[in-house]
């Protein structure tokens, strides 16, 4: 998920004048004034800073509703896919487990009754595998077409959700490595997801673009 952060910047500007010494004469020396210096106010922003962790989302317990409806929705649709797969998988331990079986037999065996079982599992691996790449990459494509309105409807909420709290940086726990640990006060994951799932009820409508 893209979560939108706001920074604040705070810009000093320093103004020194400076006062020349006029030169007087030797007999009357008169002590030197030091050059005056004004700075002008700086208006530092007050920020609060919090860390949400969107990976968290996908939690099928205590994540966003919506998003494992959507899942579901997305994995119905490749079943029939991974299916096939599997049962290409059982085919191949099959047929390696006949071929291990001929090959360890101490009675007679045609060696082209191997060789066939040996071409016939070669050819069902790279069926296996091919098909395995086309459907990881469709699944991939469909997850993205299915998910981005919700990610952009989730990434909107946030935004208010934040604004409401005066919140001016979040901070994705998930997107960013480096971060050890996240107080309670700061991290808004559970609080967010709540809030959001009380708003948008996963019994509400969700529209999958096809």
């Amino acid at each position: 998920m893209r979560v939108i952060t706001k920074f604040s910047l705070a810009i000093a500007f320093a103004l020194i004048a400076i006062s020349h010494a006029v030169a007087q004469p030797a007999t009357q020396p008169k002590p030197q004034t030091p050059p005056a210096t004004r700075a002008a106010a700086v208006n530092v922003p007050v920020g609060k800073v919090a860390v949400i962790f969107s990976a968290a989302f996908q939690d099928p317990k205590e994540g966003i509703a919506k998003f494992v409806v959507l899942l579901n929705k997305l994995n119905a649709e490749f079943q029939k896919t991974q299916d096939d797969l599997n049962q290409m998988a059982q085919k191949i331990n099959q047929l390696q487990e006949e071929i291990s079986k001929l090959q360890k037999s101490t009675a007679p065996v045609d060696p082209k009754t191997v060789q066939a079982k040996l071409d016939q599992v070669d050819q069902l691996k790279k069926e296996y595998q091919r098909k395995g790449e086309d459907g990881q990459t469709n699944y991939q494509k469909r997850r993205g077409e299915i998910f981005a309105p919700l990610q952009d409807d989730v990434g909107k909420a946030l935004d208010v959700y934040a604004k409401s709290r005066g919140i001016t940086l979040v901070i994705d726990g998930s997107q960013i490595e480096g971060i050890l640990f996240a107080s309670d006060s700061t991290d808004i994951t559970k609080a967010f997801i709540t809030d959001y799932n009380l708003k948008n009820p996963a019994t509400a409508s969700t529209t999958t673009p096809k």
